[in-house]
C-alpha cells in the first residue's frame, strides 16, 4: 500500500470532485426534474446522474489504474481483480433530496485490499466537508476553516441517532432494551449520521436495514479515523470491493466500544 503522503493526490481529487458534484446537484434541487425508478424501485434523478458523471469520468482520467464501483454505474466485475477501488455514492439520500430536507450528501471512498482507507463526504446545502485518510485522522471543513474531529468521550446519557427515512422494528426493540443508557434520540438522513458521531455530536447508531457498499465506505473511514467504532452487527469488520455489494449483516457505529448496546 502507498504511504499516506503518497495518497495526497487521491484525497485532494476526491475533495474537489465532491464539491464540484455537490454544486451540480444543487442546480436541480427544488426544481422540476425527471425521476426514474430503478429495478429495486428506488428513485433515480437527473441530479444523481449528473453527479455520477462528474465524479466517475474525472476519476477514470486521473487514476486509470484504479477500478470504480458506483451506485449509478454498471458494475464491472473486473474490479475484483484490482486491489484499488473507488467506491462512490454520487447522491446519498436521494429520498431526502426529493423531500427537500437538505440532508443528502456526496460520498467518495477509496478501498485498498477490501478496506476503506480514504473517505470524503460533502453536504451540498451547507457546504460542510468531512474527510479522512487511513492513519491521518478525520477532518471537518466549513467556512474556510478546517478542524480535526474526534468522537465524544461519553459513556452515559448517550445520543442515539436514527435514520430519517428507514424505520426498523428491531431498532425499536434495541431502544427499549437500552433506554437507561440513552439520553436523547435525534434523526438525520444519509451519511450525515456517521459524520455527526465522528464530530462528537452523537454517540451511537445502529442500522438493521440493508445498505450497500457505497452507503458506508466513506463514512466508515471518517468514523474510524475520528476514533470511533464501525462494525457489522455480528462484530466482524466490513469489507469492500466484494462480489456481493449488499451489506447484509447490518452495522453499528459507536463513539466507544463500551457503549455497545444489547440487541
Amino acid at each position: 500500500m502507498k504511504k499516506a503522503f503518497e495518497l495526497k493526490k487521491e484525497l485532494e481529487t476526491a475533495k474537489k470532485l465532491s464539491i464540484y458534484a455537490g454544486n451540480e446537484i444543487l442546480k436541480f434541487y427544488k426544481k422540476n426534474f425527471t425521476i426514474e425508478l430503478k429495478t429495486d424501485l428506488s428513485p433515480l434523478t437527473e441530479a444523481d446522474k449528473a453527479s455520477n458523471n462528474i465524479i466517475v469520468q474525472s476519476l477514470k482520467k486521473e487514476f486509470p489504474d484504479y477500478s470504480i464501483l458506483s451506485e449509478e454505474e454498471h458494475d464491472n466485475k473486473e474490479r475484483l481483480n484490482n486491489d484499488w477501488c473507488w467506491i462512490i455514492d454520487p447522491l446519498d439520500g436521494t429520498k431526502e433530496f426529493l423531500k427537500q430536507n437538505d440532508e443528502f450528501t456526496v460520498n467518495i471512498a477509496l478501498s485498498y485490499k477490501h478496506k476503506s482507507i480514504l473517505g470524503v463526504i460533502y453536504i451540498p446545502v451547507t457546504g460542510e466537508l468531512f474527510y479522512a485518510l487511513k492513519g491521518q485522522g478525520a477532518f471537518y471543513f466549513n467556512n474556510n476553516k478546517t478542524i480535526r474531529i474526534k468522537v465524544s468521550d461519553k459513556t452515559s446519557n448517550l445520543i442515539l441517532i436514527k435514520s430519517r427515512t428507514h424505520h426498523s422494528s428491531k431498532l425499536d426493540k434495541l431502544i427499549n432494551l437500552n433506554k437507561l443508557k440513552i439520553g436523547l434520540m435525534i434523526s438525520a438522513g444519509s451519511s450525515i449520521k456517521g459524520c455527526l458521531i465522528a464530530k462528537g455530536e452523537a454517540d451511537i447508531y445502529y442500522r438493521f436495514n440493508p445498505t450497500m457498499e457505497w452507503d458506508t465506505a466513506a463514512m466508515q473511514c471518517i468514523v474510524e479515523e475520528s476514533g470511533g467504532i464501525f462494525l457489522q452487527l455480528d462484530d466482524t469488520e466490513m469489507s469492500y470491493n466484494r462480489v456481493n455489494t449488499l451489506n447484509e449483516k447490518g452495522f453499528y457505529i459507536l463513539n466507544k466500544i463500551e457503549n455497545k448496546l444489547k440487541i
